[in-house]
């Protein structure tokens, strides 16, 4: 006698190097152990293995709600690339239009789905400080700069990208003390022109490189933006060889203070497989 196996059903995004599980939870199939759960699919070579995990759920004052969870099990604000994969899935799925409101921790976030293009309007920045140092080792410091585009980010300029130790240069400056408790996502970033930029991110939650991250290629394209560096649109070319595009605008006050508005990250959004995996294998481990 063959016993009856629970199965969740998933779908695999990818954007611009990221991957995701995708599940519609609108029913709360999942409601509990949620982090346990992302830590054991997102697993690679043993589990369906990804960048995160996440849950669309039912929304109050949205179309609807996005979740997401890093392979470490912490839960982020949002996750740009994550919104936009999300927003093709709901859309292919026909939960959601082809224009759409999600909701997140960070807010809402508006989507336009065109065939594989999709964009998402992200709220308007905080934190911005620009051009501070911070001591890595006794002797050694490093000029940074910050913005939170939804989750915060450190954004460092070097000339050559290729002879940078992304994983522990990356890994201090995300866990040093002056961006303590919740630690930030750390890009490096070569200037390639007026309106391109080339970079590489260090993710907190992954605790390593990844092939691209949506928040921070808008974070590093507004950083770029607000020292003269860079004009919209900016073209932010990814270590997984994707081409993101950010959309924005500065407002100049006075008093020498600038704002930004209109703030959109566009890039290609691919569906690579539907699947389903048994319950109790999902939370073995």
């Amino acid at each position: 006698m063959t016993l009856k196996r629970h199965l969740i059903s998933f779908t695999k995004m990818e954007s611009g190097g990221n991957d995701f599980i995708i599940i519609d939870n609108r029913k709360r199939i999942l409601s509990r152990t949620l982090s346990k759960l992302a830590v054991n699919l997102c697993q690679r070579r043993s589990s369906i293995g990804a960048d995160g995990l996440i849950l669309l759920e039912k929304a109050d004052k949205a179309d609807y709600r996005m979740r997401i969870f890093n392979p470490d099990g912490s839960e982020p604000e949002m996750c740009g690339n994550g919104a936009r994969c999300l927003a093709r899935f709901a859309f292919i799925k026909g939960i959601g239009s082809a224009e759409a409101v999600m909701e997140t921790r960070a807010g809402n976030v508006e989507a336009q789905v065109r065939g594989k293009k999709v964009k998402v309007r992200l709220g308007n920045p905080s934190g911005i400080d620009l051009n501070f140092k911070i001591s890595l080792k006794p002797g050694i410091s490093q000029k940074v700069n910050f913005i939170n585009t939804g989750v915060p980010h450190a954004v460092v300029f070097v000339s050559a990208l290729n002879k940078v130790d992304v994983k522990n240069l990356g890994r201090a400056i995300r866990y040093h003390k002056r961006f303590a408790p919740s630690g930030a996502n750390v890009n490096f970033v070569a200037l390639q022109g007026r309106n391109s930029i080339n970079i590489r991110t260090y993710e907190r939650g992954v605790e390593d490189e990844t092939l691209a991250c949506g928040t921070g290629a808008v974070a590093s394209a507004l950083i770029s933006g607000l020292q003269g560096k860079v004009s919209s649109p900016v073209k932010v070319h990814t270590r997984g060889g994707e081409i993101l595009k950010v959309e924005y605008i500065i407002e100049r006050h006075k008093k020498g203070k600038e704002k930004f508005k209109g703030v959109w990250l566009e890039g290609e959004v691919r569906l690579v497989y539907d699947g389903e995996i048994a319950r109790d294998l999902a939370f073995a481990r």
